[in-house]
């Protein structure tokens, strides 16, 4: 009767110990998962994350031009010919890394370049390329942002490359290099504009 009592009383006692140990046990795997899932995205190459938007046609969109300049930005701005749009903003630090390469570019007439000003102060964006330089043929000056969320931009900078059609090619995020523009994206634009050129009648 008492080692049955002793038994008894044990089932519970257990039962809590394996409880404990689970719960103690929980939480380390949860944190192993999630470094892993951190490592594992550390590991990849901001510039070369997917956008749902890749094959698709760009946002339907006009823009008033940046304080100073002539010409806005619209959708059927982008159609007709491979060009880049270019997301930047005056308080951005990585757009004063890569705006050297988009000059080099403009003046080389490689492709036409866009920029999509993105909630910038019209006083700061006009000064801003004044005293940096208008790699722009086009600037669109989009004061809330709207814009930019329908391209499904993360942050600025972000280039895209826009087929002669008007559909989204390739996305990059973070400043543009000058190893990124040879290496990817005027190989890309090359492409596009010999693909347009076999359609053609």
């Amino acid at each position: 009767m008492t080692r049955g009592n002793i038994v008894q009383s044990d089932v519970p006692a257990t039962r809590r110990t394996a409880w404990r140990r689970v719960l103690v046990v929980l939480p380390m795997v949860a944190f192993a998962g999630l470094a892993i899932v951190l490592a594992w995205g550390l590991t990849r190459n901001a510039p070369d994350i997917p956008s749902a938007l890749i094959g698709k046609p760009v946002p339907e969109f006009s823009l008033p031009p940046v304080q100073g300049r002539t010409l806005g930005l619209s959708s059927g701005d982008l159609r007709g010919e491979v060009s880049l749009v270019n997301v930047f903003a005056s308080w951005c630090v990585a757009c004063r890394e890569e705006h050297p390469v988009f000059m080099q570019l403009a003046a080389s007439k490689k492709v036409p370049l866009h920029g999509l000003n993105y909630k910038d102060r019209p006083d700061d964006a006009a000064r801003w390329l004044d005293t940096m330089g208008d790699p722009y043929r086009r600037t669109g000056a989009d004061l809330n942002g709207r814009v930019a969320i329908d391209w499904g931009v993360y942050g600025v900078p972000e280039t895209f490359v826009v087929s002669a059609d008007g559909h989204i090619a390739y996305k990059h995020i973070g400043a543009v290099t000058q190893e990124a523009l040879d290496k990817t994206i005027l190989p890309l634009v090359d492409r596009l504009r010999a693909e347009a050129e076999e359609r053609q009648p």
